[in-house]
């Protein structure tokens, strides 16, 4: 073997091995992000200190990843001038990173809030209308993370499908909870403290369904953000 193509070889697996790393760092990421949303909302429904604590602690051990994997994409852009799939790859990751990180600062806001609650004004059992979203939500976002980890676009219409249910699931509850305060102003403070916990929860959802988009991207080359679901299934379809 001449040494050109030894060098060519040894490039070659040093740049796998990099993008490995990043796909890797960005599943670790996911993982936090997962458990992130869990902590936030058991310690929520259960008025758990201990948990909300952990939340809050662990935002930075995100925000740190976030800045460590843009940091190793931006440095592979440079120095390796990669094209087609690893390029997508490496922009899609970027802004990927980016949803999650969001995702994290909104079980980050549920931890602070549930902190702030007297334990006088805790509705023991009272929290029951956000359980289906909260299980709707985890569902997009364990969906939205398995897509990206499989590189496969087979699954995000159903789970961007479900966007749609999270959205009408939140403007229940919201109707529930105005109509609630209405009835008893002494409903009023568990209104609002539920009312800010399934919007967090309801933008946790907008968020996985932005990481859909750009595995789709990613794996398609096709830029679906903006378009309408039905836009996006075609786009997909068209694009196998």
């Amino acid at each position: 073997m001449d040494n050109s193509s030894f060098i060519n070889q040894h490039i070659s697996r040093q740049f796998n091995k990099e993008m490995e790393d990043i796909r890797n760092k960005v599943l670790t990421m996911g993982g936090l992000v997962e458990q992130q949303v869990d902590l936030a909302t058991n310690a929520f429904m259960s008025y758990d200190m201990e948990s909300a604590e952990k939340v809050i602690q662990q935002d930075q051990l995100i925000n740190a990843l976030e800045k460590d994997i843009d940091h190793e994409c931006t440095e592979i852009m440079a120095k390796r001038q990669p094209a087609a799939f690893d390029l997508r790859m490496l922009i899609a990751t970027i802004k990927i990173i980016t949803d999650l990180e969001r995702i994290g600062d909104e079980a980050a806001r549920i931890a602070k809030m549930t902190m702030r609650i007297e334990a006088a004004d805790y509705y023991q059992d009272k929290y029951y209308e956000i359980e289906h979203l909260l299980e709707m939500v985890k569902e997009m976002l364990n969906g939205a993370l398995d897509a990206y980890a499989r590189t496969d676009t087979e699954e995000v219409i159903a789970i961007t499908a479900q966007d749609h249910k999270v959205d009408r699931e939140y403007t229940s509850i919201t109707r529930q909870l105005i109509t609630q305060m209405m009835e008893d102003p002494r409903n009023i403070t568990r209104a609002l403290d539920m009312l800010w916990t399934a919007r967090a929860l309801e933008r946790i959802g907008d968020h996985s369904c932005n990481v859909c988009e750009h595995v789709i991207y990613m794996v398609k080359g096709k830029d679906v953000r903006h378009l309408s679901h039905e836009e996006l299934e075609k786009t997909v379809n068209e694009a196998r």
